[in-house]
């Protein structure tokens, strides 16, 4: 399978570069909005968490989501997910 496009084969280097980055850019905007709406969501749970007498953090719902950016992405996702989940919920 391909991941070059028609205009890629035709573009110069530079060209192909600058469009490249542009989506990258595109890209990295929407993962910010993302992890953005996961911190709101995060913020929901551990006030309801806590409003019902539960703790903050779960830590077993932590090591679920390490263990999925991990199966997903290899070791670099459990860093990933580490840094999602202090984001989310601040250092424990």
């Amino acid at each position: 399978m391909s991941t070059t496009t028609p205009e890629e084969t035709t573009a110069t280097p530079e060209a192909t570069i600058a469009a490249a980055r542009e989506r990258i850019d595109a890209l990295d905007d929407r993962i910010i909005g993302l992890v953005q709406e996961r911190m709101a969501v995060s913020a929901v749970v551990q006030r309801t968490r806590i409003a019902t007498g539960g703790r903050r953090v779960s830590l077993n719902r932590e090591m679920e989501i390490l263990a999925r950016y991990r199966d997903a992405l290899g070791r670099p996702g459990t860093a990933l997910a580490m840094t999602l989940l202090e984001l989310c919920r601040g250092r424990v």
